[in-house]
């Protein structure tokens, strides 16, 4: 039984902790979401959506518990719609897609919701409260390592300089701006009304203000070359990972409904693209930012396609030394890789990345009448994903 994506839809992309959704709790953000998705397809309610699958790569405090069950209740107006919380880190948001047409090509549901959302700005990256075991940590400490430490590894392993790195940046950061100018965001973003309570500092006294998010707030038209070269590195000393060729971080939700052949023509629904296959793949912890190089052969040789069928890729960028490493080892053509920016400009909301990039490649496939596209990342402690998406 196929499975096929009916509709998607995504928030903008906030600056953690200085940017339009800083004090918004990601179940708000993922049922805004989720809501207008369900309007953008009239002819399903609620009751007929048979889970809700939702990537979280800090499932604790504001997005603890079963998160994903109080997205669904905020979402739906029934109690009947199930849920469950994904963590595959920066791949969840991919991971609960691939989950979602597995359940449908087994015959087990016909309609699913699924995608992530994450708030960088109210849960740390990495969480409240880490503890490593003591006896793993002192057998392989790179187990534990941050991901600008591995970024440094993957640069001095793979040989990649800082001047490219910086101008990989600048270039996503063109690419996204550019973008931005050209709308090609706007019909995938839903605009979020955010209300806010504030000491207004001339009367010290509450009060109370609304505005709408509908723009990604990362990209940056007055960075420079120039500019990103004078950044220190703030992982290592003497090393070549700065804040500007590091991916932003974030905050955002993004959702696909995913549906069965049978329930698209029962419900008069246009398919808009399934996904072809999935896979996932481990690496080295210590240079995690290759995981792509082990996910997109295994993605293709099981999707009975090489890389040249492949369109456009979505390589988010956790970094430009490991987005420069990937794309250098598997020979990818850099005019075919994220046209539209990347994380380094766009933003990197953990769970949310998977589901929103792939509503950004389903998009610019349709503005461009192609094919294939895949959607791949890098995951911590050393694992990759690639998702392989044809046009319908």
């Amino acid at each position: 039984m196929n499975a096929y994506i009916v509709a998607g839809f995504r928030s903008a992309v906030g600056k953690a902790n200085r940017g339009g959704f800083r004090f918004t709790r990601p179940d708000v953000l993922g049922a805004e979401v989720i809501k207008h998705l369900m309007a953008s397809v009239p002819n399903i309610s609620a009751e007929q959506v048979d889970d809700l699958i939702v990537g979280n790569a800090m499932p604790e405090a504001e997005q603890g518990l079963n998160f994903a069950r109080f997205v669904s209740l905020m979402s739906f107006d029934t109690d009947k719609v199930s849920a469950m919380t994904v963590n595959r880190y920066c791949a969840s948001g991919l991971e609960t897609i691939a989950i979602a047409a597995s359940k449908i090509h087994s015959g087990q549901a016909n309609c699913i919701i699924a995608g992530g959302s994450e708030s960088m700005s109210l849960i740390p990256m990495g969480g409240w409260r880490v503890v490593p075991d003591a006896d793993l940590a002192l057998a392989h400490p790179d187990y534990y390592w941050n991901m600008g430490l591995t970024a440094e590894q993957v640069a001095k392993e793979y040989k990649v300089s800082r001047e490219d790195q910086d101008m990989f940046s600048y270039n996503s950061h063109q690419k996204a701006i550019r973008a931005i100018s050209e709308g090609k965001f706007k019909d995938e973003i839903v605009p979020i009304t955010v209300k806010e309570n504030y000491v207004d500092a001339t009367s010290n006294k509450m009060k109370s203000r609304s505005f709408v998010v509908d723009t990604d707030e990362g990209p940056r038209a007055d960075t420079s070359a120039d500019a990103l070269a004078k950044l220190k590195p703030v992982f290592a000393a003497g090393g070549s990972i700065t804040a500007g060729n590091s991916s932003q971080t974030s905050d955002g939700a993004a959702f696909v409904m995913v549906v069965s052949e049978q329930f698209m023509k029962e419900n008069n629904l246009t398919p808009i693209a399934r996904m072809v296959s999935y896979a996932s793949a481990g690496v080295p912890p210590r240079i995690m930012g290759i995981g792509p190089i082990a996910a997109v052969p295994k993605a293709l040789k099981i999707a009975g396609l090489n890389q040249n069928d492949i369109d456009l890729f979505e390589l988010n960028e956790a970094f430009a030394s490991q987005s420069l490493a990937v794309i250098r080892e598997l020979g990818l053509n850099p005019d075919m890789i994220n046209v539209n920016g990347g994380a380094i400009a766009l933003g990197h909301p953990l769970g949310c990345t998977g589901g929103k990039l792939t509503i950004q490649i389903l998009n610019e496939l349709k503005r461009r009448n192609k094919k294939y596209g895949v959607v791949t990342m890098c995951v911590g402690t050393g694992q990759g994903a690639a998702g392989v998406f044809e046009m319908m």
